[in-house]
């Protein structure tokens, strides 16, 4: 299982957004900047997480893009399925009718509990935990 680009760019440029949360909104060419994303694909996918009602744009010279919410309130599941979609190892989770072989495979059990442990950390935790982790790393780097 291979996450796509467009979560995980998406995932970097929500967190660069959260970690300026009430510091004023961030403005594309700086998240693209730090981020090393291009402008346009940046546009894009900040486009998905407004539509989604995770981000908000403020208009003017100082705007950007802020949090909708406070990013305590933003669990990873939210942003990921915004992102890439329902979380489904295979497709006989959600649709048995998917394979012939679903009522008696065994298989199908293992496929089921990574897709469960998957969900679990996404659900496990927010937005702010990954605020929280970031400031802590750069504060490690400083002398």
């Amino acid at each position: 299982m291979k996450i796509s680009t467009r979560t995980r760019y998406g995932m970097r440029a929500i967190l660069e957004i959260a970690c300026a949360y009430n510091a004023g909104p961030m403005q594309i060419k700086v998240i693209a900047d730090r981020q090393r994303i291009s402008n346009k694909y940046l546009e894009q996918l900040v486009g998905i997480l407004k539509s989604s009602g995770l981000v908000r744009s403020i208009r003017g010279p100082r705007g950007g893009y802020v949090l909708a919410k406070p990013p305590e309130e933003i669990k990873l599941s939210e942003i990921f399925g915004v992102l890439e979609g329902p979380i489904l190892t295979t497709d006989c989770i959600s649709h048995e009718e998917a394979c012939a072989n679903c009522a008696d495979c065994i298989t199908r059990q293992l496929w089921m509990d990574m897709n469960n442990a998957i969900l679990s950390v996404l659900e496990g935790k927010t937005l702010g935990d990954l605020v929280k982790m970031t400031k802590k790393e750069r504060l490690n780097y400083q002398i």
